[in-house]
């Protein structure tokens, strides 16, 4: 059966080139200029195309099977495994699970062939270059800044409601240092996030975020008044971590790309786990998948330093109050505070002189329990369904004073 090999553009210059050496119009020196090889190799050519006529151009081995290609009972397995298990996985993140759960090591590149063969992967088209935006340089030390944010998405699928990953990203080493899932990213969920944080790791010297209003007070009121600060601000500046505000989501872009890779990979990881609760997601979030990740993606930083600083033993016993809501309340004249449709007594024998209209603060604390502050001293309080009110006025206390000896009771 005779075989025909077709012959490129480049195959056709070259032929026509030695073809008019072989009829002496040009000597093996123009040839070999204009063929952009050595004399040697052009007198090669033209002992094959005289020989061979055009196919002595021909590799010998065009149209032949590659002696490395996947053998066919291979590719028949791979391509039922891609069907079952990672029909939506990108072509790197597919190669790596057949790898890591099947034993099969093959190049990225392969296993993108095969899945454009089989129609599960549509190669990208080129996008017009967008604005250029110039590149921040990366913070020198580990622990010198972290970019913060928190992502709604259908993490587990249709296996459970949406919820928030709330994440942060070493600007230094490019590593996750900690997530968490939660049902949202407000006050309390963003608090226990850093109070686990700090716990692990200690305080990092700032916070990148964005002007979300759990982060940043964006009303015109607030903007002209910059002692108006929100739970957050309050919080940090007490703990000495210097929040920064991004301008936009390209300024924190490395959280922000690290978002769009999870929501990849982290779904798809999450649901061959058969994750179905956000308890089983942290547990595998921070045992599992972070440290896989990390160990892949993770960089070196420019100065080997940890620039975080351990909690003292005064600041651990503030901690729980410091990442609390705090809010402003005037004691009453018979020596009650309400919050949040709920009124408290203040006891006989307080830690600090209680007057009349006072203000407090009343410290809503991330386990829920409630606590009242009054010039950073906790006051002795019970809740009371009831208030009572007193009928002769003159009889009436004006002040509870101070007693040396008394200890804070929660509410």
């Amino acid at each position: 059966m005779q075989t025909f090999l077709s012959m490129t553009k480049k195959d056709l210059f070259r032929y026509d080139i030695v073809r008019r050496l072989i009829r002496k119009e040009i000597n093996g020196t123009q040839a070999a200029n204009l063929l952009n090889l050595s004399v040697r190799q052009t007198k090669r050519l033209k002992a094959s195309v005289a020989k061979c006529g055009p196919k002595g151009l021909i590799h010998g081995n065009r149209g032949k099977a590659s002696n490395r290609r996947v053998p066919q009972k291979e590719k028949d397995k791979i391509v039922k495994l891609l069907k079952r298990h990672y029909y939506d996985f990108k072509p790197g993140f597919a190669c790596e699970k057949l790898e890591e759960n099947h034993h099969i090591s093959r190049d990225p590149k392969t296993i993108r062939q095969i899945m454009i063969s089989e129609k599960l992967w549509e190669p990208k088209t080129k996008k017009n270059k967008e604005t250029h935006r110039a590149w921040r340089q990366r913070r020198s030390s580990f622990g010198e800044m972290q970019q913060f944010d928190g992502s709604y998405e259908h993490w587990f699928e249709n296996r459970a409601p949406e919820c928030c990953l709330l994440l942060s990203v070493d600007d230094a080493t490019g590593r996750i240092t900690y997530g968490m899932f939660d049902y949202d990213e407000g006050v309390f969920p963003t608090f226990d996030f850093w109070r686990k944080y700090i716990e692990i790791h200690g305080k990092p010297l700032s916070i990148y975020v964005d002007r979300f209003s759990t982060y940043k007070m964006t009303q015109k009121t607030a903007i002209e008044n910059h002692d108006l600060k929100t739970q957050f601000q309050r919080a940090m500046e007490e703990l000495q971590i210097e929040p920064i505000f991004a301008h936009s989501p390209q300024a924190k872009g490395r959280v922000e790309n690290y978002f769009k890779t999870l929501q990849d990979r982290l779904i798809k990881e999450l649901r061959l786990e058969n994750i179905l609760t956000i308890e089983q997601a942290n547990n595998y979030l921070m045992n599992k998948f972070i440290p896989k990740y990390n160990a892949k993606f993770g960089i070196e930083p420019r100065n080997n330093s940890n620039l975080h600083r351990k909690l003292s033993g005064k600041e651990e016993k503030q901690l729980p109050g410091i990442l609390s809501r705090q809010t402003v309340r005037v004691v009453q004249n018979d020596f009650t505070v309400s919050f949040d449709n709920q009124w408290y007594q203040l006891l006989p024998g307080q830690p600090a002189t209680v007057c009349k209209r006072d203000s407090v603060i009343v410290e809503e604390r991330i386990n829920g329990e409630i606590f009242i502050k009054l010039r950073n001293k906790y006051l002795n309080i019970i809740p009371i369904e009831k208030r009572t009110y007193h009928r002769n006025k003159k009889s009436a206390q004006w002040v509870i004073a101070a007693s040396q000896h008394t200890q804070p009771i929660m509410a």
